[in-house]
């Protein structure tokens, strides 16, 4: 069965020598998780969480990084995986249109830390249920996510391989039933998207508690179905349309999808960066907001299903409002927090901008996604000059990844505020160090907010 090749992969890795490449971007993609999880703290649903679960804090070894408390696993895992997907921040695995990051990492870090595990069987945890996950998801995309929020079904299977590579390293069967218990419990649907509750964000964190669950669980004798994936009514059959599952295997263990993750420039949807990344160029090429007689964005039919909305009235609202992130990045350069505060939603200039934009799906640009996330963006000026960009994909995407070095920055800009400069730095160095020294003498739970 499908599930008895991807448990010996993940078994394998979770223990053997990966390539060294690897592992540095294992550090990356926790470097970003944690880029996105700080400002999270600042921002719904952490403090409801807090409160809902106020009677576990401070139990338990599983750090709330900048909560300045604990809890046991589980419970870290289901606030931490949510508050890293509130600002969406967090990173991307374009075939799967699925935030790996969020799920996978959440739980990794909760069992490693209550383990007092080495950083390197972190970093070899997230590594694994990255690999799993993203080739799962990609299996059954594009018809999953007509009705389902990958992040919060895929999700599952990456927090479950990070969870059993920690609770039993090296068993496969530990692997095989932590998966298959955590594909039936796998949820999340596309409504969520359509409304300023906090759903989505908990997707995220229902994923990451989930894989904690099945990983002890299967740690401890707990079996699961092995052909849940494949089998007549299995997750393929009910969440997806013919999927392909020879993509589930193909390349485990030789080709590394964590290599090839998106990591965010921008602090929005991930379906709206290629037109973000066409306004910042016809901008810094010299057209001013002010010239712009009209706009058109051509992208792909799922862009503008989810972020076609011209009125948007909250900052929830705004992240997944293409018009409003074009109209922003041409009159303020850029799209970070500071995108959706109260008096930026409200500027006049960049709601008078949107009322000049239109929006077209692009067949060419349709037939390519989810592999494909381009968009081009024409403006005509007052005069009757004609600008046009083309982004073949996204900054942040493989193809122009974030460097080091950016990430650094985004870590700074992100992170900061929340821990102060120097303990963002030192936090930032012992990322790059962490498979010489234990997880927890990162001192996550020490961080407290500057307030």
């Amino acid at each position: 069965m499908l599930l008895d090749s991807i448990a010996a992969y993940g078994a394998k890795d979770a223990v053997g020598r990966l390539p060294d490449e690897v592992i540095h971007y294992a550090k990356r993609a926790f470097l970003d998780w944690l880029s996105a999880l700080y400002p999270g703290t600042r921002a719904a649903p952490c403090q409801q969480l807090l409160g809902a679960h106020g009677a576990e804090l401070g139990s338990g070894a599983s750090s709330l990084p900048g909560c300045a408390t604990t809890a046991f696993a589980a419970t870290a895992a289901w606030i931490n995986g949510s508050v890293s997907h509130a600002v969406e921040f967090d990173d991307i695995f374009r075939d799967a249109i699925y935030h790996p990051g969020c799920p996978t990492i959440a739980a990794a870090l909760a069992l490693a830390e209550e383990q007092d595990a080495s950083g390197l069987a972190l970093l070899q945890a997230i590594v694994v249920g990255y690999e799993i996950s993203t080739r799962i998801g990609a299996a059954v995309q594009p018809a999953h996510y007509r009705y389902f929020h990958t992040t919060g079904t895929v999700g599952c299977f990456g927090s479950a391989a990070a969870a059993a590579a920690l609770c039993a390293p090296g068993d496969a069967q530990v692997m095989l039933h932590a998966l298959a218990t955590a594909g039936t419990l796998a949820s999340g649907l596309q409504q969520a998207f359509r409304s300023d509750a906090m759903s989505k964000a908990l997707h995220a964190g229902h994923a990451a508690e989930v894989g904690v669950r099945a990983g002890q669980g299967a740690a401890h004798g707990v079996t699961g179905v092995p052909d849940i994936l494949e089998g007549e009514v299995g997750f393929g059959a009910a969440l997806a349309r013919n999927p392909d599952w020879s993509v589930a295997t193909a390349g485990l263990g030789d080709r590394y999808n964590i290599l090839s993750i998106t990591q965010k420039n921008h602090g929005c949807c991930g379906h709206t960066f290629a037109a973000i990344d066409a306004a910042l160029a016809l901008r810094e090429g010299g057209l001013r907001p002010q010239d712009v007689a009209s706009l058109r964005v051509d992208a792909y039919q799922t862009a503008l299903d989810v972020t076609g909305n011209f009125q948007p009235a909250t900052a929830f609202e705004a992240k997944f409002s293409l018009p409003y992130v074009v109209a922003h990045a041409l009159v303020h350069g850029s799209v970070r927090l500071d995108a959706f505060g109260e008096e930026r939603l409200r500027d006049p200039q960049v709601r008078g901008l949107m009322r000049r934009l239109d929006l077209k799906a692009d067949p060419d640009l349709t037939a390519g996604f989810p592999k494909m996330r381009a968009a081009r963006l024409t403006a005509t000026t007052h005069g009757g000059a004609v600008h046009e960009h083309f982004a073949p994909y996204r900054k942040g995407d493989p193809e122009s990844p974030l460097s080091d070095a950016d990430l650094n920055d985004k870590f700074a800009e992100l992170a900061g505020p929340v821990l102060g400069s120097a303990r963002a730095r030192a936090l930032r160095d012992a990322v790059w160090r962490l498979d010489a020294m234990p997880v927890r003498a990162l001192r996550l739970a020490a961080d407290m907010p500057q307030l």
